[in-house]
């Protein structure tokens, strides 16, 4: 860099009748189209450069760069007579004027020098001003010799509210930061985020996003593609969209998973009823598996394959010779007699199979309905075995049913279980305290009860203990939980901070989160801790139809209501429960438990009432 281009130019305004182009400038010819565009854009978005020039010594200056803005100005003066008094920042333009003439020249022939990239979201506000006073996206680009493209991505953030753009100019949060908030038509959630996350920068675009829209379905999920768009927005659905991912997003999750399930219902329905299966089941995976069915002690049937009389097979082989050797022979009456004996043969499932069994029905990853059939029940197999569809090896012996609850499932309600006990640990916060303590002194013996992630602190140098001492105390091992910090800047000062709470707020806070690390230990220390807090996961958790009953079969959901209402399987009232669909079924017990009224309804007993009150899956208790 030369000593010219260090010195900094000085800044005053003057008048445009005093400003002329300087021979030194290297744009003497411009032509009049771009002259009227650029003129537009200053218009609309004001003179965002400054112009660069030489003081003629008579209160004016010769312009050295900015030789287009500067035709710009004067062609906006000659439309706007008023210029002086609407505008007076245009009448009376910013100049850069340089020291001496020597730098005047190297202005002049390296124009930029004068010049600086606007700010993302100073473009952002002008090309939103220019758009607003009706110039197009083609006019912008042209402009700001940027691209189209560019305009529209820069445009399409236009809209944000003032306090977004604003977090943005100040550098509390990126660009791609802003970009999501383009997906939020609410802006008082949009501001409740930004305060969440400006200034935090471990914040990615995907966390933005969720917490803008929490439960926004994306349309590349398979219910979406199931459902399809027109039957969503139809039933009311609301759809809004990530620009810049080209997403769109199905904003009443819970009226599309209705949809879902409704629309699946029907299909299973009618797929038992055209092949003719004894009942059908619907599941909201994405996949059944082997270990599902093992776990229900559910047995599969293989399909059958049909047989050629003697006669049949014979005709058979002699056209399949044909067809082998002499295929350009082959009728088309031969051909088609030839695929009838193909479809004799193929294996299917007989009628008698399916008086005994049935299927579920699910839908895969791409969105299409698929099923599981030949399923038989442990119900069904004594009658599957005597109608001679079911060996008899089928059966087992008779060992106490495995769970129908799934290994996806069950881990949800080992969650429950774990999060009941954590939420009453929170009342005894001297047991927590305790616990960590025994659990750092080393009394653990298989499971940790505290769910630490333990390192260990070196204090001790390479050279071991030459000429160096510690108290016993630390040079025993010692743990510390990881705390991340995700601005080293403030660390000290927010510490410092957090200290002057004082003793009961550090200690409360200590407690709240252990306790949420919490885990309980083996078996017989979380016996121990569920009998000192007194856990009781119903206080935490209720079975309803999302978070349980539309998980597990129908069979199971039969067996619940005669369980709960004691009832015998060949009841009206254990009938009736029988038939509904299985939504129908997981809505019904979502009612008797949750509804005062429908169990008024019902006729439930206080015994009964009691029952349901405290009732909890098996594994749950």
């Amino acid at each position: 860099m030369t000593k010219q281009t260090e010195i900094i130019a000085a800044e005053a305004r003057f008048p445009l009748t005093s400003l002329i182009l300087s021979p030194m400038n290297p744009r003497q010819n411009v032509p009049e189209a771009d002259i009227i565009e650029l003129a537009e854009s200053i218009w609309t978005a004001g003179l965002i450069q400054n112009l660069s020039g030489l003081s003629d010594g008579n209160g004016g200056a010769e312009i050295v760069a900015g030789g287009r803005r500067l035709r710009a100005l004067q062609y906006l003066s000659e439309q706007h007579p008023d210029m002086s008094a609407t505008k007076p920042e245009l009448a009376n333009p910013l100049v850069n004027i340089a020291p001496d003439r020597a730098t005047a020249e190297i202005w002049a022939h390296t124009e930029n020098i004068a010049r600086k990239d606007l700010e993302p979201v100073d473009e952002i506000r002008a090309y939103g001003k220019m758009e607003t006073g009706g110039a197009s996206v083609s006019t912008i680009a042209r402009a700001f010799a940027v691209t189209e493209k560019h305009v529209y991505r820069r445009l399409a953030l236009s809209g944000l509210p003032e306090a977004v753009l604003d977090a943005l100019g100040a550098g509390e949060i990126s660009l791609s930061s802003a970009a999501c908030f383009t997906i939020s038509d609410d802006e008082d959630r949009s501001l409740e985020v930004l305060e969440q996350v400006r200034g935090r920068s471990h914040y990615s675009d995907h966390q933005i996003k969720n917490l803008l829209k929490p439960d926004s379905v994306k349309g590349t999920d398979r219910r979406v593609k199931f459902v399809g768009v027109e039957a969503y927005k139809e039933a009311g659905g609301r759809l809004s969209g990530d620009l810049f991912s080209e997403v769109t997003l199905f904003d009443d999750p819970a009226l599309l998973e209705t949809l879902f399930i409704a629309n699946l219902e029907e299909t299973a329905e009618e797929l038992r009823a055209t092949e003719g299966w004894k009942w059908v089941e619907i599941s909201t995976d994405n996949y059944i598996g082997y270990w599902d069915m093992d776990q229900r002690k559910i047995s599969n049937l293989r399909p059958v394959a049909g047989e050629l009389t003697d006669e049949q097979a014979e005709r058979c082989e002699e056209l399949e010779y044909k067809l082998e050797f002499n295929a350009d022979e082959i009728t088309d009456e031969e051909q088609s007699e030839l695929d009838g004996f193909e479809a004799i043969l193929k294996t299917d499932f007989t009628a008698d199979q399916k008086e005994h069994a049935g299927l579920i029905v699910f839908l895969n990853h791409d969105g299409e309905v698929d099923s599981f059939k030949g399923l038989v029940l442990p119900e069904d197999k004594a009658a599957a075995v005597e109608a001679g569809v079911l060996s008899k090896d089928a059966v087992g012996k008779a060992d106490a049913p495995k769970s129908p609850i799934s290994q996806k499932l069950a881990d949800d309600l080992s969650r429950v279980v774990t999060g009941a006990r954590q939420h009453a640990a929170l009342r005894d916060p001297d047991l927590i305290l305790a616990l960590l303590a025994f659990q750092l002194s080393g009394g653990s013996y298989f499971a940790d009860p505290i769910g630490l992630s333990m390192q260990d602190v070196p204090n001790f140098p390479s050279t071991e203990g030459a000429g160096y001492v510690l108290d016993e105390r630390l040079t025993t091992a010692s743990y510390l939980s990881e705390d991340r910090v995700t601005n080293r800047d403030d660390e000290v000062k927010k510490f410092q901070t957090f200290r002057k709470k004082g003793k009961e707020f550090i200690e409360a806070e200590l407690v709240r989160h252990l306790a949420a690390l919490m885990k309980g230990g083996n078996m017989e220390m979380r016996a121990l801790v569920d009998r000192e807090v007194k856990t009781d996961i119903r206080e935490n958790w209720t079975p309803n139809a999302e978070n349980f009953f539309k998980r597990v079969g129908g069979p199971y959901l039969n067996a619940l209501w005669c369980d709960l209402l004691d009832l015998k399987q060949d009841d009206d009232k254990a009938k009736a429960f029988a038939k509904l669909t299985k939504g129908k079924k997981a809505e019904a017990l979502e009612k008797l438990f949750a509804d005062p009224e429908a169990r008024k309804a019902q006729g439930v007993t206080k015994k009964q009432a009691a029952k349901i009150a405290k009732w909890l899956p098996e594994g749950m208790k």
